[in-house]
């Protein structure tokens, strides 16, 4: 444990907005961070396409395993002390973990990565942290371990969720939290995306989940959802690369309409367009999804042509190209993806949407700038200024859930 002061670095630091960032990726979240005014001064990935795409775009990285790395390394690559740091990100897989036969459980996060990001932010106490995860780490339950295969006296085997596990980890650090699902679409992402967010305060400073700037229905356009056509339909004669479709695929999706997916195949023909998926459960949606133009996007998925999983072009019959990908992302047309078509996909689905990003790290800064309200004598109590807050606070995002 380091030798602290916390109001002696909150003096200090105060103006620093420095941030490091960690399981980068191909750093959709630190895109939108540096949009909002924040300074990302190092990136952190153990895949070497990630890593690679970091330093094509001319960002300070640091490759390899985040279980070897010190914190200590970290901060004198970037010269900065511990406290300094405005800020510590990443999404930190949460993943199963067992260990010489002591099962801990399939999603008990002590055993994953997640206690990685815990270690660096121990160690260099940033004044604020951005946890970003998917959305069923809120219910994921810790696994029963049975009584032969306990160990005594261990911690891990109390019964609970992930993100039970979580807070409480947070909370020994002395981070005030905050946190909630966010869909991407609600900050002007033209996507459907929702995101378990997680905000940490080290100075206990009045941190909230961004408030949603975007809606299906709006008055103003500016303010409604964004859509593929606004995203993409530019690149219509110039998409760029992508990975095409066998023969069958591109035969059957040619039969879908713009929005649609296999169940809008002739009747006769979706037994033999599905094959072994016809008979199983489920929605199967993904299956010959072709997006529309005046829509959000579904979810990025990391395999748009995967026959379950198709994100398929509103009127061409092919999946969506790494640019167009980017596009609904967010990416600035100047990113460069390096790798192969399959890992620029895999980077481009598994980001942080830029839109989502910048949205959090504007709350963020507005708490620290203490900008985020406007202090009046009283909110009017009227029942039309009570249902404007209420759909403040509920729309986009689930409060303490």
């Amino acid at each position: 444990m380091n030798n602290f002061n916390l109001e002696e670095a909150h003096e200090k630091y105060k103006n620093n907005r420095d941030v490091i960032s960690l399981f980068s990726g191909a750093m959709g979240l630190d895109i939108g961070l540096e949009k909002a005014g924040l300074n990302v001064v190092i990136g952190q990935d153990f895949e070497p396409s990630c890593v690679e795409t970091m330093k094509a775009n001319g960002h300070n990285v640091l490759g390899g395993d985040i279980r070897d790395i010190k914190p200590e390394t970290l901060l004198e690559l970037t010269g900065l002390h511990v406290g300094e740091p405005f800020m510590i990100c990443g999404g930190p897989p949460c993943q199963p973990f067992s260990t010489a036969g002591k099962r801990l459980g399939i999603n008990d996060p002590r055993g994953s990565l997640f206690m990685d990001f815990i270690r660096m932010i121990d160690y260099m106490r940033p004044r604020f942290f951005i946890m970003e995860n998917v959305k069923g780490i809120v219910s994921a339950p810790l696994k029963y371990v049975p009584e032969k295969e306990r160990v005594k006296d261990a911690p891990e085997q109390k019964l609970g969720t992930v993100l039970d596990v979580i807070l409480s980890e947070f909370n020994k650090l002395g981070y005030k939290t905050v946190y909630g699902i966010l869909d991407a679409v609600n900050y002007g992402v033209p996507q459907f995306r929702e995101r378990f967010v997680l905000i940490g305060s080290r100075d206990n400073e009045d941190i909230f989940l961004p408030i949603p700037t975007h809606f299906q229905m709006h008055q103003n356009l500016d303010y409604r959802w964004k859509t593929v056509g606004e995203a993409i339909k530019d690149l219509e004669s110039n998409p760029g690369e992508y990975t095409p479709l066998s023969g069958d695929r591109k035969k059957y999706l040619h039969m879908v309409p713009e929005g649609g997916n296999w169940r809008d195949l002739p009747q006769e023909i979706i037994p033999v367009a599905m094959g072994g998926a016809y008979e199983s459960g489920g929605g199967k949606v993904g299956f010959y999804r072709r997006l529309s133009y005046v829509q959000p996007s579904p979810t990025i998925t990391t395999s748009p042509a995967q026959k379950a999983t198709m994100l398929c072009h509103p009127r061409q019959d092919r999946p969506l190209s790494i640019k167009e990908y980017a596009r609904i992302q967010q990416f600035p047309d100047d990113w460069k993806f390096i790798g192969t078509i399959s890992a620029q996909y895999r980077q481009i689905g598994n980001a942080v949407p830029v839109g989502l990003a910048e949205a959090i790290g504007r709350a963020i800064l507005s708490t620290a700038n203490k900008t985020s309200t406007i202090v009046t004598k009283r909110f009017r109590g009227t029942s039309v200024h009570n249902r404007i807050k209420n759909a403040l606070e509920l729309g986009g995002s689930s409060y303490g859930d």
